[in-house]
């Protein structure tokens, strides 16, 4: 029988969104596999907390790079990421060239905070959905906007794919390994102000000493403008 439901939730994920299963037909797997990214996604915030490690954030525009910094981070004691710049600072004591090299670089200036601007607006969207909210997934649940299904050519994986997570019509997909009990990617197909100002999110994690999995690599995407920020984290060092 718990086969059969399982086809069942197979076929629907298969035929979504044309076909939306009710809440009724959906296998108590599902709320197990609810339940296990809730408390992994505890628990590897809870293990972030004794981490110091390093943060590489590239703004690009039209496939061009603008900005990089590094950051050394650590979580705060309200959870928050407290960064430091690793970056040298910028040289301000050369002369400045004259009026023309003044007004060339205050254009310059102006662009870099119009795109830094919008960079910052992506960046505090895609954390509304990193981490997965406990609330918002169980009220996602309860409404019946999860599906469950497997991840063609692994099978010890598994993708829950919740839609209506944040704003109408975005979708959330969390990829878990059942093994290891941990999260290895997510995926979120979102927007800023309107459907049409897309923001596509990919991030991917890797698995720490302690057991934890814990973000290696995450970028965002500007659709309509063109824009991608991608940071990478790396040299994890316990405290």
């Amino acid at each position: 029988m718990r086969n059969k439901t399982l086809r069942i939730l197979e076929i629907s994920l298969c035929a979504w969104p044309a076909l939306a299963v009710p809440l009724s037909a959906q296998a108590p797997e599902l709320q197990q596999r609810v339940s296990e990214i809730e408390q992994a996604t505890a628990s590897n915030k809870q293990a972030l907390a004794q981490y110091t490690w390093v943060e590489q954030v590239t703004i690009s525009l039209k496939g061009q790079q603008k900005k990089q910094e590094q950051f050394r981070v650590r979580l705060g004691p309200d959870g928050n990421p407290q960064k430091t710049s690793l970056d040298p600072a910028a040289n301000t004591s050369a002369s400045d060239g004259g009026r023309p090299r003044r007004l060339r670089e205050h254009v310059i200036a102006k662009k870099t905070d119009e795109y830094t601007e919008y960079a910052g607006q992506m960046k505090a969207l895609a954390q509304q959905y990193l981490p997965p909210s406990k609330e918002r997934l169980q009220q996602a649940y309860e409404q019946g906007n999860v599906s469950l299904g497997p991840v063609a050519g692994a099978p010890n994986e598994i993708q829950l794919i919740i839609r209506n997570y944040l704003k109408p019509q975005d979708s959330l997909t969390l990829v878990f390994d059942q093994a290891q009990k941990g999260l290895l990617r997510i995926q979120v197909a979102s927007y800023m102000d309107g459907p049409k100002d897309k923001m596509n999110l990919t991030v991917q994690y890797n698995r720490l000493p302690d057991g934890s999995n814990q973000i290696s690599n995450l970028v965002i995407d500007g659709v309509s403008k063109q824009m991608n920020v991608a940071t990478q984290n790396s040299d994890y060092q316990h405290l």
